[in-house]
């Protein structure tokens, strides 16, 4: 597979806090990656680094570098908006706009864009949503409180959402923590769909999940508290369940630890 996203000795900055140290990995395109590792350990810093999302913290910065089909995303010249419009991200918890419709809720990145034509709208929302296997549930109450469905559906919706302005990659903060195992089964069955089209980076605790979903796997932790993030360990996610090379990975998996 073709490398859609190089990280380079990346170390990341809070202030004068190092939070994750020296990171180099390749993620390919149309596969997805999951992050695994202990609490604190970094891997959801490295996740929003890759859309510039920890610069929204006071003090947020990295070294190294992270490019995108060979653009280095921390360029002078590279506008972070545009950066966060080619590398969508979905949150914890599902966070649709409260008081926009469902219809305004997918559409309303695009109309940010500038995006204003009416029929172009419709066509991209129902699209959007036929994508995130939301489209028959919600196509006869489009103009309803976003707010008013279900976990699940919320969830989707904010998937919806983010593949509407057609990103590249998309990004995903532990998207099932907050859901019942059904919802949680409906978004995995929707990344492994997704992938056909999107590269796709996924945070997760739930060992079963990155081991059912994931292409490929990077296992983050901690030296000692109070020190930077480490990658320990990155390859195949059979190869990093069934036979990794590193004992610390080993022990996470296995629940000794973490």
């Amino acid at each position: 597979m073709a490398t859609k996203i190089a990280m380079n000795d990346v170390s990341i900055y809070y202030g004068g806090f190092k939070a994750v140290d020296a990171v180099s990995m390749d993620i390919q395109s149309r596969a997805v990656t999951a992050f695994i590792g202990p609490s604190g350990c970094g891997k959801s810093t490295v996740l929003r680094s890759l859309n510039r999302m920890h610069e929204v913290v006071r003090g947020g910065r990295i070294e190294g570098e992270i490019r995108l089909d060979g653009v280095d995303l921390y360029a002078p010249a590279v506008d972070p908006v545009a950066v966060r419009r080619t590398v969508g991200m979905v949150f914890q918890r599902p966070n649709p706009f409260p008081t926009m419709s469902i219809l305004d809720n997918v559409v309303a990145g695009l109309r940010l864009n500038g995006v204003t034509d009416k029929t172009t709208l419709a066509g991209r929302a129902e699209a959007s949503l036929r994508a995130a296997n939301l489209w028959e549930e919600v196509k006869d109450r489009l103009d309803k409180p976003g707010a008013g469905l279900s976990g699940g559906q919320q969830q989707r919706l904010c998937i919806a959402r983010a593949i509407a302005v057609e990103p590249q990659v998309l990004l995903m903060d532990e998207p099932c923590s907050a859901l019942d195992p059904i919802s949680t089964l409906a978004i995995e069955d929707l990344i492994a769909e997704l992938k056909r089209d999107y590269t796709i980076v996924i945070v997760t605790h739930n060992m079963q999940q990155a081991a059912r979903v994931s292409d490929r796997t990077a296992f983050f932790n901690l030296k000692a508290t109070g020190q930077p993030g480490q990658l320990v360990e990155y390859g195949s996610t059979h190869t990093i369940f069934n036979t990794p090379a590193q004992r610390a990975t080993e022990d996470y998996i296995s629940g000794r630890f973490g």
